[in-house]
Formats: C-alpha cells, sequence, structure tokens
C-alpha cells in the first residue's frame, strides 16, 4: 500500500483543482512561506478523517473552504481526495486503487466517499484502522511536530512512541 496522489478543489488557500503524484516511498513538501505546503499535510489528515478544526487551523467546516481573493470567489464547499495503490490488497476492500474522499460544504455538511460510493465517516475510520492508518498516525508530520518531539522530555517521548506502537 501507498500513497498515489492527492488531489485538492477549493480547500483553503487551493481554488482550483490541484492533484499532487506520489511517484517515492517518501515525499516532502517544500516552499516559501505561505505557498500551502501546511495546507497539503492537513488536507491529507482531513481526508483521512481528522475531526479536530483546531489541528486544522480552523474554527469551523467552513474556514477550510477557498474563501476569495485575488481574482477568485469564494466557493460554495472543498473536496479532498486521497489514493492508495492496493494491488497488495492491504486494504479490505477488492480494488487496485482505492480513492478516499470528503467534501465539506458552508453549511458545515461532511460527505465521505470510498471509490466514489458515498459512506459514513465510521467506514472510513474502519477502513484505515485495518491498515494501522489515520488522521493522527505519525505518518504525517505537520508544522510544528518536529520541534514538539525534539522539545519533549523523555517520559513525553516515551508516550509518543507507546502511543505510536
Amino acid at each position: 500500500m501507498r500513497l498515489k496522489y492527492l488531489e485538492l478543489t477549493g480547500f483553503k488557500s487551493f481554488a482550483k483543482k490541484t492533484k499532487f503524484d506520489f511517484n517515492s516511498p517518501i515525499t516532502a513538501v517544500v516552499g516559501p512561506n505561505g505557498s500551502g505546503k501546511s495546507n497539503v499535510a492537513e488536507a491529507c489528515r482531513w481526508a483521512l478523517g481528522e475531526q479536530s478544526l483546531k489541528s486544522l487551523r480552523g474554527k469551523r467546516g467552513e474556514d477550510l473552504i477557498f474563501n476569495g481573493g485575488g481574482a477568485g470567489h469564494h466557493l460554495n464547499r472543498a473536496n479532498v481526495s486521497v489514493a492508495f495503490n492496493n494491488t497488495g490488497r492491504s486494504f479490505d476492500i477488492d480494488y487496485d486503487e482505492v480513492v478516499l474522499a470528503r467534501t465539506v460544504y458552508r453549511d458545515g455538511t461532511n460527505e465521505y466517499a470510498i471509490n466514489g460510493s458515498q459512506v459514513r465517516l465510521k467506514d472510513i475510520l474502519e477502513l484505515l484502522a485495518n491498515v494501522s492508518l489515520g488522521s493522527t498516525g505519525h505518518h504525517i508530520i505537520s508544522q510544528g511536530e518536529a520541534d514538539r518531539i525534539l522539545n519533549s522530555s523523555l517520559s513525553e517521548r516515551r508516550e509518543m512512541i507507546e502511543e505510536a506502537l
């Protein structure tokens, strides 16, 4: 199982449809301040079921939707899709590619989908739990997380390692 791509439409600073292809086992998102690096990591975590808007630097669901700026108009929804290679059948689903998608509307309504079929959040979380992956997994290191790990006490580090295991 490997991350194939991340597709964003209307999520935070990504007004237009943007697709990130991941062609290698390790990927780093780099760029100047304000280019949207944190938004990419947050989009991935959000699509994997993250429920804490605070950890996504927002207060309401509509804070995740592109709000206009420059020549762009505000949008009414944001959509993020995360695709995984499933040829090894890591996911308990009979598809070579598994696409998890999440959409939020301005009224705060969320929709979830697996390979285009609408599902519940619980279905996505269960699918991810079976492969030990999720929004709180230690596979995504967001802004400030590396410093938090490096500056933690021995007991805090032990707690983080135990949680990861």
